[in-house]
């Protein structure tokens, strides 16, 4: 386990804690069922990728193993440079990457709107500016990167849409940057929620998630995670 990795273990802990002190609130009090997009992509091709951040990886990447429709989510980087996809530079907050989930879907099963209305009802709080919970600094901003100006215009229309019907407290701050490539991360972070349920992060923050899926999304829930250690990974 790399120092990165005893301290999300430590801040699952204080985070068990302070949730009982009211201090922090849970991820299953905040979720709820955001509106549809009014804008979505067609359903032509046989298989779409998108690629979100939402705060650490590990949470994104096992809400959408479960999406049925997902045939592959796998845990990387997006937004900075290649020389610098690795763990322990992103996680210096310096490099202009954010922990990311590349999502690959069939669109005649799950849309891309889908997709991001579940991103932004379950996988994350796109309220929160660099930030997730216990977890501060831009690797953990909200961001959407679009693979086409198609998926651009969509992501956008929806911020604006959420926005302007004030459907959070705040403002969304998530932030839209095309054309930055997606790196796939080490193996130890890929399946981690599947591989670790025990771990007290993922006992308090993304293990929620997955309740929250089943209980909002009933239509959109697999029981079966689509896993890397299945699909495989490739850059």
């Amino acid at each position: 386990m790399t120092r990165w990795l005893s301290l999300a273990v430590a801040i699952g802990v204080v985070a068990v804690a302070a949730t009982s002190l009211g201090i922090w609130p849970s991820a299953a009090e905040s979720a709820k069922v955001v509106p549809a997009p009014t804008a979505d992509l067609p359903t032509g091709q046989a298989t779409e990728v998108a690629v979100l951040a939402g705060g650490c990886f590990w949470g994104v990447q096992g809400v959408f193993q479960h999406v049925d429709g997902v045939t592959s989510a796998v845990s990387g980087y997006a937004g900075g440079d290649k020389s610098t996809a690795d763990y322990n530079r992103v996680s210096s907050g310096r490099t202009g990457h954010a922990e990311s989930v590349r999502i690959t879907y069939d669109p005649s099963k799950v849309s891309y709107g889908r997709i991001l209305q579940i991103y932004f009802s379950v996988a994350h709080d796109p309220t929160q500016l660099n930030r997730q919970g216990p977890d501060v600094g831009t690797q953990y901003r909200s961001t959407i990167f679009p693979q086409n100006d198609e998926q651009a215009r969509v992501a956008k229309a929806y911020v604006d849409q959420l926005n302007q019907a004030q459907t959070f407290s705040a403002a969304v701050v998530t932030t839209i940057e095309p054309g930055k490539p997606f790196y796939a991360a080490e193996a130890y972070h890929q399946d981690y929620m599947t591989l670790n349920p025990s771990q007290p992060y993922i006992v308090f923050h993304d293990k929620p998630k997955l309740e929250n899926l089943k209980r909002l999304f009933p239509q959109a829930w697999r029981a079966e995670p689509m896993l890397v250690s299945k699909t495989g990974v490739s850059n």
